[in-house]
């Protein structure tokens, strides 16, 4: 990956083995058999939206212009795969030049999507393509999940800023990722510092409560925040007594204190009595953030309180309870022959248990009723009709092997606001419900 297009310190290394076995065995056989070159569409989908949901948010696109990017086998991996007796020598030599040449269209980054919606769609040879399976759907599955529960949160806090803090509370590496996806969806800092480094993410973070329990007393805890970080930094005022620990601060740092920050009890009754205390302590302008196990619905029933900011972890690294979007990668069209001048053939998976699939490559659009609101999604195979031409929604990410899409990260968090903005009031509604926008289907019978 070329970083110094969007100055990214950090390179990222072969995704090679972020893979499964069969993917490399269906490639040994298809070799084999004669098919490995056939032209191939797939495609990523969710069936369905998590239960309760409205939208749900692409999160991850970047992350999978760089895997697709970086998808090499170099001979540390390649002597894996030989030892383990994983493919064979004919294989092996295949894998020693992949490169990933075909080409990539997608919803961009921070559109939301529905059922169905053909988020990616991958095309080149069979070979090339079903290796990227796995990879794909790991990335997309992780940060549109992350993605899907920071939009939630930040239409509960409206214009109040959303700190993102989960990182103690998955692993190390997801972490990063789930920083990025919830600035996509709408938090403005993180406190993990690898997010900053690797995405240039703001990062925010002051102390916890081992260092007031550090020191002998209180005050000198906050004595010496102040000294270090200046009167505008965040006091945490609730590991002893939060009144007297308001007090405190403001005659430490005086009406110029940043904030406080509270981290238990009864946060509605809390921030009220802070409120009321630091204004008749004079320090009408230091603000209050909150945090402490907060989701969607928390955030939403302190709407009336006074409070400033919110500092959310493990319910937002969770997907605050769906931690994945159940998205697939299917093969829904490809060519009769290794002719690269063959037509393509629809083809979809028949089964029962709501597994099925529709054959063929897909375009999307978002119809819009007469004040310009969107009302639904259209999915469909062959010409797009032509009062959705200028609707559509997959725009071009891979060229030939040549990565188109990379944008910096600001970009897709600013269309998520606008795309999230262009929905049904309904959309943010925090109870239980169905997609806010049905998707329809169109045809075409003769094929793809």
């Amino acid at each position: 990956m070329n970083t110094a297009d969007l100055g990214l310190p950090v390179d990222v290394p072969s995704t090679a083995l972020f893979t499964d076995q069969y993917e490399l065995t269906m490639l040994q056989a298809a070799l084999k058999a004669g098919t490995a070159e056939r032209r191939s569409v797939f495609e990523v989908f969710t069936r369905r939206l998590p239960d309760g949901r409205r939208y749900g948010v692409v999160a991850g696109t970047g992350r999978v212009l760089d895997a697709v990017e970086n998808f090499r086998f170099d001979p540390d991996v390649l002597g894996f795969l030989r030892e383990r007796n994983i493919v064979d020598e004919r294989t092996l030599a295949w894998l020693a030049d992949y490169r990933f040449g075909g080409d990539v269209w997608g919803y961009p980054e921070g559109e939301v999507y529905f059922p169905g919606s053909p988020l990616l769609r991958v095309e080149g040879t069979f070979a090339e393509c079903v290796l990227l399976e796995t990879v794909i759907l790991s990335i997309l599955n992780h940060d549109s999940a992350i993605a899907a529960a920071a939009s939630r949160m930040a239409s509960a806090a409206g214009d109040r800023p959303l700190i993102e803090m989960g990182a103690r509370r998955t692993h190390e590496l997801a972490a990063v990722a789930a920083a990025r996806a919830a600035y996509v969806g709408g938090f403005a800092t993180t406190s993990d510092l690898a997010a900053g480094f690797r995405y240039g993410i703001p990062t925010v973070g002051t102390s916890a409560h081992a260092f007031t329990l550090l020191h002998d007393h209180e005050r000198d805890a906050f004595r010496a925040q102040v000294d270090t970080l200046g009167r505008g930094t965040t006091l945490l005022v609730d590991t002893y007594d939060v009144a007297e620990a308001v007090r405190t601060a403001v005659e430490v740092a005086g009406p110029e204190l940043g904030a406080v920050r509270i981290d238990s009890g009864d946060l509605l009754l809390v921030a009220h009595r802070v409120r009321q205390q630091l204004d008749e302590l004079g320090a009408a302008n230091t603000k209050i953030v909150v945090t402490s196990d907060l989701d969607e619905y928390a955030i939403a029933s302190l709407a009336a309180a006074p409070v400033d900011a919110y500092g959310v972890g493990t319910q937002l690294v969770t997907g605050s309870g769906h931690p994945t979007c159940s998205m697939v990668y299917k093969l829904v069209a490809r060519a009769e022959s290794g002719d690269p001048k063959a037509p393509l053939v629809p083809v979809a998976k028949k089964s029962s248990g709501g597994k099925t699939s529709i054959g063929g490559r897909k375009w999307a659009a978002r119809r819009l009723d007469a004040d310009g609101v969107a009302e639904a999604e259209v999915v469909g195979t062959g010409p797009v009709p032509p009062e959705l031409a200028d609707r559509q929604l997959l725009v071009q990410l891979i060229k030939g092997g040549d990565v188109l899409g990379r944008e910096p990260l600001d970009v897709p968090r600013s269309r998520h606001i606008a795309a999230r903005a262009n929905l049904p009031l309904s959309a943010t509604q925090l109870s239980r419900g169905e997609p806010v926008l049905p998707t329809e289907y169109l045809t075409e019978r003769s094929g793809s």
